[in-house]
């Protein structure tokens, strides 16, 4: 960095501070007081994000994770499950990532309360599954879940209705960090208000803001002094994320001077996630590698299935000890990742963020399971709803299950069009769900609707051009069909 760049990297940074200052000075003491400690959180990432130019890995020293490091499932089930499991689930406590809003899917609120399955939101299922394994077990597994404050008022009411669940329920904030302006390198918030002008004027930072904000929560060192050893931390929209006994098993079951800190599961990549992050050995460690530190020459080879087979799930198994250590010695190293966005008004700002999984890089023994599939079931769009509503899943105590009907355990490719998107608009185009066992591909476009007990098998794509409707009558049985051009069955 030449003296001119550090001077102003300097002048950025200070100008920074006085902003931060100066909106923190609009807020009552107790708010200012947490915002002072979320501040420095994102003082440190502006800091760092100032520092860094250029790509955040070096190409060439990239290679594939060492054979041991990443081992695989049936390996670590074979061990089987000692007589006093409970003894490994009571030092458990299970963390939902629960930061994110519907709006993707045209709903209002948070996403965990959007309805997936028989009336049950994502969170109902959480804490199904989460009460069985304590009942089951005779266990006390704690749920905590991770809000943002865009997500913190509504889940808290919601809470309520789990007063006599078998579930002990904490809640903690994620920080909320300041927009900045792309052009001045300042925020555009005014006040610490986030209604009126300043609605976009903040955001959560990514889940990688986990570590600090459990430990600024008190939670931490709550859930510590309770005797909890480890956190399995998940998406709350990826209903394949239940507690699994043998990695627990795994886990608790090594000598204490090679204790494992972390574990990540992957899968195998297919087609549909090549986006996805995947790990490595990058200077002697294992490393999560997230598409956006790719450098652009290299972003077709990063997506290929035959150089990176695998995949985050974003299912962590975290040491607390481990994260308490990190946290005091302020040792974690998380890579930024800079978001840009354009807002309604067209201005330019971006977000620094970190992912949770970063930080595995940081962790003592650390490793990866390759898991089943089964255990990465995300519900991010309407395509994906339509497959957990159906009748390949089965639902017992809030876990689904791929149905034993279903001959192949793939989970078909579902693709519906911009008229399905929004969760009510979905919900008004099925009569009800259609028959999905035998279903390898769906692909509908346009103004579709699905009557009463309809059928599909195969690979069947329903297209109405624009203008025209296509209503799938009821009983209907379509294998290996193409539909297109305009079917409206009329009532006489």
């Amino acid at each position: 960095m030449t003296e001119f760049q550090e001077k102003l990297r300097q002048q950025h940074e200070e100008s920074m501070h006085r902003e931060l200052e100066a909106l923190l000075h609009t807020a009552n003491e107790t708010e200012a007081e947490i915002s002072r400690k979320e501040f420095d959180g994102f003082k440190n990432l502006f800091h760092r994000f100032l520092q860094v130019k250029g790509p955040a890995v070096d190409w060439a020293k990239i290679n594939r994770p060492p054979e041991d490091s990443i081992q695989p499932y049936e390996k670590i089930k074979a061990k089987g499950l000692p007589d006093d499991i409970a003894a490994s689930l009571n030092k458990l406590a299970v963390v939902k990532l629960n930061g994110g809003l519907g709006t993707s899917m045209g709903c209002k609120g948070p996403k965990s309360l959007i309805s997936v399955r028989s009336e049950n939101t994502f969170l109902d299922l959480t804490v199904q599954q989460i009460e069985h394994l304590n009942k089951t077990f005779n266990t006390d597994v704690p749920l905590v879940l991770m809000n943002s404050f865009n997500t913190d008022e509504d889940t808290k009411k919601i809470l309520l209705k789990y007063k006599h669940y078998k579930v002990k329920i904490h809640t903690f904030n994620q920080s909320r960090y300041p927009r900045i302006n792309k052009e001045s390198l300042l925020p555009i918030a005014r006040t610490m208000g986030t209604s009126g002008e300043n609605a976009e004027a903040w955001y959560p930072p990514g889940h990688g803001d986990i570590y600090a904000s459990f430990s600024n929560s008190g939670l931490l060192d709550r859930l510590l002094a309770e005797g909890k050893e480890y956190i399995f931390v998940s998406n709350i929209d990826n209903l394949g994320a239940t507690v699994d006994l043998f990695i627990l098993h795994h886990l608790m079951s090594q000598p204490a001077d090679r204790r494992c800190e972390f574990i990540m599961e992957v899968t195998d990549k297919t087609r549909a996630d090549v986006k996805g992050g995947t790990l490595i050995q990058y200077e002697d460690h294992l490393r999560l590698l997230e598409i956006a530190q790719v450098p652009k020459a290299h972003v077709d080879e990063f997506k290929s299935v035959t150089k990176f087979k695998i995949f985050n799930t974003n299912n962590l198994w975290i040491s607390l000890p481990a994260v308490k250590r990190l946290q005091e010695k302020n040792n974690l190293d998380l890579e930024i990742i800079v978001n840009p966005k354009t807002l309604d008004g067209g201005l330019n700002v971006f977000q620094l963020e970190t992912a949770v999984g970063a930080a595995i890089k940081n962790f003592n023994n650390a490793m990866g399971v390759n898991v089943p599939r089964s255990r990465f079931l995300p519900v991010k769009t309407s395509s994906d709803l339509l497959l957990v509503m159906s009748n390949l899943y089965s639902l017992d105590a809030g876990s689904l299950t791929m149905s034993q009907k279903r001959e192949f355990p793939t989970t078909p490719h579902v693709k519906l069009g911009s008229s399905f998107t929004k969760v009510q608009e979905f919900l008004s185009r099925f009569e009800n769900i259609p028959d999905m066992l035998e279903l390898d591909h769906l692909t509908v476009s346009g103004d579709v609707t699905f009557g009463n007990k309809v059928s599909l098998k195969g690979t069947v794509i329903i297209i109405a051009n624009h203008g025209d409707r296509i209503d799938i009558p009821a009983g209907a049985m379509l294998e290996n069909k193409i539909v297109s051009g305009n079917l409206r069955i009329l009532d006489h």
